[in-house]
């Protein structure tokens, strides 16, 4: 067998062979190989190596010379047919590209950052749009696993909730043999106490066996099979770990949770929940704790999900549904509302199971009670289209500036073509530099996106590391999309210029028209202006729905009111904790209640108006369980009828009801005060009074049916202040909290900060709707300036013209500015129809919307133009300021 490692390198044989001719090649070689064994000897096998190269190729090289000669000829006669696209022609490219970018570093510092932000906005995006669409596709049989929604229909209306009730996995996976396995979570606030360390833990959840598995949570500690099983028991993250335990194991260890300090031990370590999942909760607690010993179907209860079998189909299974309905929720209902059969058999078509694929729960998971907020489908489709634009947004102002430059250009294309130069080596010449500064942009993009990292995460909500855009993948993709905008930027100004008749640009005469500019070029201009016109549209009209619900008439008091979730701590001293601060003068009022506008903790129940002619439609209904001083503190406005009172001792059996309750019961026109309402557990109840209609919840949705009654109203307090000492009534407040020695340490939030986070994703969506609209004008402004340097360079024989014979300045600035002007009002009227379009669409999601003023597109629109003169009449004015003698010497 040879031995490879005493034998020249392969490929030198491989060069031999290409570039000397077959009879010289043979000898050659023996000869080579000869000489190579004896140097070996003499000064051993790396040196020999080295001569041998150099050997082939000093031979090599007049044989190259001579190819390379051959090639060149092939343009200007048909002897040869080698390839021009030789390795050295394509370096000459580059090196021609590499002079060309110094010799016009001003144009090409503009298109290289031009082009940085357009990939760097595309990239930042993709990762984004990337990120949205990876969402618990990490789980192992994630497109087998779905979660089971509720949806309940009412006089018209269909509420989606994403919990269904305890019966429901199991029984499902009992009935049907499609169904693998079931599951069921649900979220958590509570204490957590270890020894002295005590805080109140946000993200806590409770589950079952088999929630481990069935969501790939590997545990670093413990057996993912059996850590959830026996009751008081849980695993933790080991972030959670490090906070109560430090450097201690935490298995077999135990927390202590709640206001009554139920102790559950550590059975499980995990590391922590990806970044890209529905839910990330601290710990999960054996929902075998909960001991429930009579599960239900009718009610709301844990998130449901259910894993099928590989081939099983999730629609046939869901059509299965309404026979469990039929089955276990008619009777309930007959049971617990005192319906007749016929009555409670209508649930089959009103009480539906519906099937949500796990990998679509992120982005169409809209339902108000979801485990965190999720994304939107909507804004992925908004967002690709967007990076979309503002990369070619940067391809344009490439080929704008590169146009601008054909005139300077245009004599070096006559030389190269004189020289033998077709046009098939121009083209790929215009195209090798478009692409050089191009990947020179690269490095700029990644400076951006450095920069921009931070702001980009807290807007998009995400916690991407600038580590990540060194990722093999990435970084291919980045060269990928850099090479492609290189080729759409560049091919347009490689074609035009290669394009130039040699005897006209040899004599300068090829841009003295004043008529000669391209349709392309004021289409590009018309289209970049068109894109930044449409974002400003966009963003002035997020701003007015943003502060229109911001502003809008709620129907409650929400200044000043400082809310405390977790006086359930206080246990039996939180009515003397209440009591002690209405004695305080800066209190207007307090109530003890948990369930404030905003809030997680309202319940529903179905109910129906109980009426002498037989009952009403069922609906569903929002509790609010209060005391007598509710009303009083938050300042909602009874329309009819009467608040509870304490002098009437029958209250307890009264409720009140919004003006949409009274519109859903069918008691619309009728006085509804002393009627009767029905709800679950045949409780029947007395409407005291009528409240006006005011919006709990986010003013994206309708106020929906509400029901006040008295009772079940601990664990909060609500406390109406006045005064301008806020600070220190807060310092005073800590201080009555400590002196009960309470469970838990004081939490309190200001209602109308929680009010505006609801309207986080608008608020994010104007932000980033402004930074596009940013970014669009900066690079339509390089644009247009490149057009406008482009025609003023044809015209400046005609300014001189005009300056001798007695123009003004500003005649002469108003000549240059009004086609841009024209321009730019054409795509003013091209952009908003389409902005109308697309905000009316937006606007639908919200059920108090502005409407869209004439006043928004005619702002969006002055706003482009004075952009656009200010970018032209810089070069106007230049233009126009010119020694008339310079621009006409050559005439």
């Amino acid at each position: 067998m040879q031995n490879h490692s005493n034998v020249p390198p392969k490929w030198t044989d491989k060069l031999l062979r290409a570039f000397l001719p077959d009879d010289l090649l043979e000898e050659l070689q023996g000869d080579m190989h000869e000489q190579f064994d004896i140097q070996v000897q003499e000064f051993g096998l790396l040196k020999a190596r080295w001569l041998y190269i150099w050997e082939v190729l000093r031979f090599c090289r007049p044989y190259f010379l001579k190819r390379r000669l051959m090639t060149q000829s092939t343009f200007t006669n048909n002897t040869y047919s080698v390839s021009p696209l030789s390795k050295i022609m394509i370096r000459n490219y580059f090196t021609i590209a590499w002079r060309n970018l110094l010799r016009n570093k001003a144009f090409s510092a503009i298109n290289i950052f031009g082009l940085a932000i357009g990939i760097s906005c595309f990239i930042l995006i993709a990762v984004f749009v990337y990120n949205e669409l990876s969402y618990d596709r990490h789980i192992a049989n994630a497109e087998q696993i779905y979660r089971v929604n509720l949806a309940v229909t009412s006089n018209g209306n269909t509420d989606l909730y994403p919990n269904a009730d305890h019966a429901v996995g199991e029984g499902i996976k009992n009935a049907f043999p499609e169904v693998k396995a079931f599951s069921m979570v649900s979220q958590a606030i509570d204490f957590v106490k270890y020894d002295e360390k005590h805080f109140k833990e946000q993200k806590l959840a409770y589950a079952d066996a088999n929630f481990l598995r069935m969501f790939s949570v590997p545990l670093l500690e413990g057996n993912v099979d059996k850590a959830l099983v026996e009751p008081n028991t849980m695993v933790i993250s080991k972030a959670l770990a490090t906070k109560y335990f430090g450097d201690q194991d935490p298995v077999g260890k135990s927390l202590l949770i709640g206001a009554q300090q139920n102790p559950y031990k550590v059975t499980g370590l995990y590391d922590k929940i990806p970044d890209n999942t529905h839910f990330h909760f601290d710990a999960f607690i054996s929902l075998a704790s909960w001991h429930v010993t009579n599960p239900t179907w009718s009610n709301l209860g844990p998130n449901t999900y259910i894993e099928l079998h590989k081939n099983a189909d999730a629609k046939k299974l869901e059509a299965k549904f309404p026979q469990l309905v039929m089955k276990y929720v008619v009777p309930e209902i007959q049971r617990d509302m005192g319906v007749s059969l016929a009555e409670a058999q209508k649930s089959v078509d009103t009480f539906r199971f519906l099937l949500q694929p796990l990998t679509d729960l992120h982005l169409y998971g809209n339902t108000k009670y979801e485990i965190e907020p999720g994304g939107d489908i909507q804004y992925i489709y908004i967002f690709s289209a967007l990076a979309v634009f503002i990369l070619l947004l940067a391809c344009v102002n490439f080929t704008n500036l590169s146009t601008a430059q054909s005139a300077k250009r245009s004599k070096e294309v006559g030389i190269r073509k004189v020289l033998g130069s077709v046009k098939k080596q121009l083209v790929f010449q215009f195209l090798a530099e478009s692409i050089l500064l191009t990947f020179f942009a690269i490095f700029f993009a990644y400076l951006f996106i450095f920069l921009f990292l931070p702001y980009f995460n807290q807007l998009a909500n995400k916690n991407v590391s600038f580590l990540f855009f060194f990722n093999y993948k990435v970084i291919v993709a980045l060269m990928l999309v850099s090479l492609l905008s290189g080729i759409i930027a560049g091919i347009y100004p490689a074609f035009f210029l290669s394009s130039f008749n040699i005897i006209k640009t040899l004599k300068g005469v090829l841009f003295n028209g004043s008529k000669q500019r391209k349709p392309l070029q004021n289409s590009l201009i018309v289209f970049q202006f068109s894109v930044s016109t449409l974002l400003i549209i966009a963003t002035i009209v997020v701003y007015q729905q943003l502060h229109h619900m911001q502003n809008k008439k709620l129907g409650y008091d929400k200044d000043q009111v400082l809310v405390m979730p977790d006086t359930r701590v206080l246990n039996q001293n939180q009515l003397a904790f209440q009591q002690q601060l209405k004695q305080d003068n800066r209190v207007v009022s307090a109530s003890i209640s948990r369930m404030v506008p905003g809030s997680k903790y309202l319940n529903g129940t179905q109910v129906y108006p109980k009426n002498e002619k037989g009952n009403g439609a069922e609906i569903h209904i929002d509790i609010f369980n209060i005391d007598y001083d509710y009303i009083n503190t938050l300042g909602i406005k009874i329309k009819e009828g009467r608040a509870f009172s304490k002098e009437f001792s029958t209250d307890s059996a009264g409720v009140l009801i919004n003006e949409a309750a009274v519109r859903e019961l069918g008691w619309k026109g009728q006085n509804p005060i002393g009627r009767t309402i029905v709800r679950s557990g045949q409780k029947e109840f007395k409407v005291l009074g009528v409240m006006e209609d005011f919006n709990y919840a986010s003013v994206k949705q309708k106020v929906a049916p509400a029901m006040m009654m008295l009772g079940r109203n601990d664990g909060g307090l609500v406390i109406k202040i006045n005064t301008s000492d806020v600070g220190g009534f807060l310092t005073d407040l800590k201080a009555k909290w400590d002196s009960f020695n309470p469970a838990g340490p004081i939490e309190y939030y200001f209602l109308d900060e929680k009010f505006a986070a609801l309207y986080d994703n608008e608020h994010r969506t104007q932000q980033i709707f402004s930074a596009f609209a940013v970014l669009a004008i900066i690079i339509a402004s390089l644009g247009l300036f490149a057009l406008s340097t482009f025609i003023i360079e044809q015209r400046k024989k005609e300014v001189g013209i005009r300056k001798v014979l007695g123009a003004s300045i500003g005649g002469i600035v108003q000549l240059l500015v009004k086609d841009f002007v024209v321009l730019v009002l054409i795509a003013i009227l091209i952009a908003s129809p389409l902005a109308w379009y697309g905000m009316n669409h937006w606007l639908q999601d919200f059920a108090y919307k502005i409407d869209l003023q004439w006043w928004m597109f005619a702002l969006a629109g002055l706003l482009a133009i004075v952009i656009a003169l200010l970018t032209v009449s810089f070069q106007g004015i230049k233009a126009a300021l010119m020694n008339p003698v310079k621009s006409l010497k050559s005439e």
